[in-house]
């Protein structure tokens, strides 16, 4: 990345305007073959948020105020605050319904519970547009059945709307199999990609719905009048020339994104090869820190939810101890153990999401249990209410 930076820094004009496109374009197939699609159909922008956004406020509501955007209520924070923003400024045009999901769940039920909602916005005179839904959730990190989801959608007429954020790097995504109406995925959480990055899916039915990028730059193309393009290298796809040139935005992470892959592949040995450990050190590292703090791990009987490279280890506090403490715990993880695990409450307990990654091993997630453990009996002892 600092080779990105370093050039465009010493040559500002001649970087960004005539080399940076051609090797953008390289990182856009190496992405578009991971994802195994058409380049043209793959673009980049800074983060899975962002691309969720470019999404929803490309969408036209329908002036009936008939449309509903559906999501699970594990949706990640920042996406579901966009939809509370595209329904609070869209004039009543547009509503939303979230599905509840308390987990543990097998898949068939979180595809009942979208079938029934479905069927309960119909009867109430509302249609569904939208659906948005992660690959893996974010809190608690669990696999979602995101492939039958959307299917469901497809058969029902509903826009989907993945959110990959975990996601590529992390488990096998085929995008030509799963055909969604829009992906996004992060390549800096799990495909050792620079932060930030992340990839931006359209397949070409649903290309001329994303008018702009995000914000709106050269690429736009106009319907009221014609204006001038400074940059030299347009791309002759509209989709791809749009997001190529967003503002003076410091793209070398994207530029990265080729140079990763290839590094996965000489050195660690392919995607596959990684899938297949960190999944497992996942699974049995899961069960590892369970066993040091005395309690289990976040699973349903199929073993659906654990399909990925991140667990959810329950923690011995009380609910009423966990509410007050998870401030004070995440902190003291950082100053006193300097390290960081994500805390957080589900169905009535506090659990921690631990990530299993190619640099970790079984000793890391018994260290984990450990650290978690003594922070537990630090709240017990009253440290916490002492802040």
């Amino acid at each position: 990345m600092r080779q990105y930076q370093d050039r465009a820094e010493a040559k500002p004009d001649q970087f960004i305007r005539y080399e940076a496109p051609d090797i953008l374009n390289e990182s856009r197939e190496a992405v578009a073959k991971l994802l195994n699609v058409p380049t043209d159909t793959v673009v980049f922008v800074s983060n899975a948020t962002i691309g969720v956004n470019t999404v929803l406020r490309n969408i036209v509501w329908n002036d009936d105020c008939k449309d509903e955007i559906f999501s699970f209520t594990t949706i990640y924070g920042a996406c579901g605050k966009t939809i509370d923003y595209i329904v609070d400024s869209g004039f009543g045009r547009v509503s939303s319904r979230e599905i509840l999901l308390n987990y543990p769940l097998e898949d068939e039920e979180i595809i009942a519970a979208l079938k029934d909602a479905i069927s309960n916005s119909a009867r109430e005179g509302k249609r569904a547009r939208i659906c948005v839904f992660d690959t893996v959730s974010s809190l608690p990190a669990v696999r979602l059945p995101f492939e039958e989801i959307a299917k469901v959608c497809k058969e029902e007429g509903i826009l989907s709307l993945v959110d990959g954020a975990q996601g590529i790097g992390m488990i096998d995504i085929d995008l030509k199999a799963l055909d969604p109406d829009f992906f996004i995925s992060n390549c800096h959480k799990w495909l050792h990609v620079p932060r930030s990055s992340a990839v931006l899916y359209v397949p070409f039915r649903n290309q001329a719905l994303m008018l702009s990028s995000l914000p709106t730059s050269h690429g736009y193309v106009s319907k009221s009048r014609e204006r001038f393009n400074p940059l030299p290298k347009q791309h002759k796809s509209v989709f791809v020339n749009n997001f190529q040139f967003v503002g003076t935005l410091d793209i070398s992470p994207y530029l990265c994104a080729k140079d990763a892959i290839a590094w996965r592949e000489q050195v660690l040995g392919g995607e596959a090869r990684i899938f297949e450990y960190i999944q497992r050190l996942a699974r049995e590292g899961g069960r590892k820190a369970a066993q040091v703090l005395g309690t289990e791990v976040l699973e349903n009987k199929s073993g659906s939810m654990s399909r990925c490279a991140t667990t959810n280890v329950a923690l011995p506090l009380k609910t009423e101890e966990a509410f007050n403490a998870i401030g004070w715990m995440q902190e003291k993880m950082m100053s006193d153990y300097k390290t960081f695990i994500p805390l957080f409450t589900h169905n009535g307990r506090l659990w921690a999401r631990i990530s299993a990654q190619v640099y970790l091993d079984i000793e890391d997630f018994e260290w984990a249990g450990q650290i978690l453990l003594e922070l537990c009996e630090r709240v017990k002892r009253g440290e916490a209410k002492a802040v």
